[in-house]
């Protein structure tokens, strides 16, 4: 069997929580210590050097497609996985909930991560009823601060983002280097006029928002127990259409998220998803749900049906980079490897340990440092003994590019 691991945002810079180490570093490891010397590391550049790739990108790059030639928007992949419903043509979009206080200076752009799937569901119905739109519409909660908005109608992906972390650059979205401070405009990329007129659309559509969200009576509560409201959109990653992906006949994928799930169902995988639970607000207790349900899901299937080749995506490993938490994401890599590699190293499994991007903690975003590469398939032939962002630097695998990856070794 061949196991695909890509953890979510795993790389990291030194932390001065940690003595300077990163939280690979720092984290106690000695199964897939093990797996380094029997094996080889290297480091990949998902996207290209220099770019600080958002998931979609990344993850699309590492399963060997040629982002140039197939990438069509974020949107549409999260809004398949979700199983929000479609027209090619309509403008599909990911939005956060966030904050904004009253001189519209951004606060957070996820809520303060403590948005519950029951306040979601609230506001989403009255943003569906009271937002009034020249064009039909739909917005859908997903996960946490998580949603999609599809636009109906012949319309552009051709805009600029909304939610300002994340840039156009050429035909995908990057993170930024810094911040605003404030909500984006969408802007047209092109003259047309259906590009002109999505500008607008996604425009009207935050501003309505903005006014039914701000006095709405969840985020009266919500600010009554100190807590940010949920008074903004955030649209982000439009496309009109689902990419054509490299099929993968004959994998199984174990995700957990929308955008990881349309990711492989495009890609012609079989999926299996683990039933997460409703967030309540405890944001870390409900991560740490997560992860062990991804991890049982992953030993299960791997166990007892025992498909030829596995791609495993483990989203929570990312989050805490973004809340600069770099004890927790010591604590996730270490349940990990003692509850998720420990199986799969017994089980004599060929593994293949990535990540799609790097969230320094210090930095709470994105960056374009490449991430380590494990590869456990092949005779040993560097000196490397952790995977580590340092030791991969050393490996014999050497240099590689997300798409590179899998056809280099092999997979």
């Amino acid at each position: 069997m061949k196991v695909f691991v890509v953890l979510d945002g795993i790389g990291d810079l030194p932390c001065p929580s940690l003595s300077g180490k990163t939280p690979l570093e720092a984290a106690s490891t000695p199964h897939l210590d093990s797996l380094v010397k029997k094996g080889n590391l290297g480091y990949v550049y998902p996207a290209g050097r220099d770019v600080a790739p958002e998931s979609d990108v990344a993850v699309t790059a590492l399963l060997g497609n040629d982002l140039r030639k197939v990438y069509t928007g974020r949107g549409p992949l999260e809004a398949f996985g979700a199983g929000i419903p479609f027209k090619p043509g309509n403008l599909v979009l990911r939005t956060n909930f966030a904050t904004v206080n009253s001189k519209f200076v951004l606060m957070d752009r996820r809520a303060g991560r403590t948005l519950t799937t029951k306040e979601a569901e609230a506001l989403a119905k009255t943003i569906n009823k009271e937002v009034d739109l020249e064009i039909g519409f739909r917005f859908v909660p997903t996960v946490e601060h998580r949603g999609i908005l599809v636009l109906e109608g012949n319309l552009s992906a051709n805009v600029s983002n909304v939610d300002p972390a994340y840039e156009r650059k050429g035909v995908f979205g990057v993170a930024r280097s810094g911040e605003k401070d404030r909500p984006g405009v969408a802007q047209p990329l092109d003259p047309k006029p259906e590009t002109r007129r999505s500008a607008r659309l996604v425009n009207e559509f935050v501003r309505q928002s903005y006014e039914i969200l701000k006095d709405h009576p969840v985020n009266k509560k919500r600010m009554s127990n100190f807590l940010l409201p949920a008074n903004i959109m955030l649209p982000r990653d439009g496309g009109t259409c689902l990419p054509i992906l490299e099929k993968k006949e004959g994998w199984t994928a174990v995700v957990s998220m929308p955008l990881e799930r349309g990711i492989a169902k495009v890609s012609g995988m079989r999926v299996v998803s683990p039933v997460l639970p409703p967030v309540t607000g405890d944001l870390y207790g409900h991560l740490y749900k997560t992860l062990k349900l991804t991890i049982a899901a992953g030993r299960k299937v791997i166990e007892k049906e025992k498909y030829a080749k596995y791609y495993v995506h483990v989203k929570e490993t990312d989050i805490p980079g973004h809340d600069n938490r770099p004890k927790d994401k010591k604590r996730m890599i270490e349940l990990l490897d003692e509850e998720f590699f420990s199986v799969l190293k017994e089980l004599g499994c060929e593994m293949l340990v990535t990540g799609d991007h790097s969230t320094p903690c210090g930095l709470k975003r994105h960056s374009a440092d490449p991430v380590p590469l494990l590869w456990n398939g092949s005779q040993k032939k560097d000196k490397t003994l952790r995977f580590t962002e340092r030791e991969a630097l050393k490996g014999a695998l050497g240099r590689m590019y997300g798409r590179e990856v899998l056809v280099k070794v092999g997979f």
